[in-house]
């Protein structure tokens, strides 16, 4: 299993504070990465590094807005100040204000989400790219969405933005593979977080969505987990520019 282990690498998540981010931070500690997570407010963030020393791991918590290109780079600073080195970076953070018909939505909605969502994983790349090349490599894991692939109702804006996070995974897989940097994306279904409590919480939602999910559930923040481990890996070291769907099945599914 060496291939998979992250020993020696310092792994950097945004939007680390609660669900996906969460679970991929825990899952790199596992694999004895030294880990970095990020969020807006401090103390939302703090116990999940707490949880990795405690289990113990390493790991450092540092607030963090990466809607502003100073605060992410005085994240990638304090990175390296702690470890010295940075090898992996998810960008996991995202926002979704909107829920309803697109040309309902005013400029401030659209300015809002293509900025955090899209705009921000530029910024995080333009971090740590530099340091990344001077190491001789590294791995960037974009967390996009099904949404992203397919339009998801009354989620225009939100579609829009993680589909421009697939294109903008291969642009940057494409300019950046000559310096031995792997780009990837993941792109999940409805995963039981906070974040997207609306759809599987809501009986309306969630009995449909269901209907269209080939495995039956709702997926976990932990079956995310597996995919980001692969991709920050040694074991991904050829795997570039690619997308990963994991939605049980929900973006195969027929239409009946």
């Amino acid at each position: 299993m060496e291939d998979f282990s992250l020993r020696g690498k310092v792994a950097l998540v945004t939007g680390a504070s609660r669900g996906i981010g969460r679970a991929i931070a825990l899952r790199f500690a596992r694999a004895q990465a030294r880990v970095v997570v990020c969020s807006r407010k401090l103390e939302h963030v703090q116990p999940v590094a707490e949880e990795i020393r405690a289990a113990g791991g390493a790991a450092l918590a540092v607030e963090a807005h990466v809607g502003q290109s100073a605060q992410v780079e005085t994240l990638v600073a304090r990175t390296l100040e702690a470890f010295g080195r940075l090898d992996i970076a998810v960008n996991n953070a995202a926002t979704n204000p909107h829920f309803g018909p697109i040309l309902a939505a005013d400029e401030g909605l659209w300015d809002k989400i293509l900025d955090t969502n899209v705009k921000s994983v530029f910024r995080v790349a333009k971090a740590v790219a530099p340091h990344m090349q001077a190491q001789g490599g590294g791995k960037i894991i974009n967390i996009a969405s099904v949404a992203g692939l397919r339009p998801s109702p009354a989620m225009g804006i939100y579609s829009v933005s993680k589909a421009a996070v697939i294109m903008l995974t291969q642009v940057l897989a494409l300019e950046l593979a000559p310096s031995n940097i792997q780009v990837n994306a993941i792109a999940p279904g409805v995963i039981k977080t906070r974040f997207s409590q609306l759809l599987w919480q809501t009986p309306e939602f969630a009995q449909p969505i269901l209907q269209g999910i080939p495995s039956g559930r709702f997926g976990e923040p932990e079956d995310v987990t597996g995919v980001a481990l692969f991709l920050a890996s040694p074991a991904s070291d050829y795997v570039t520019g690619a997308v990963f769907v994991v939605d049980g099945g929900m973006n195969i599914a027929p239409v009946l």
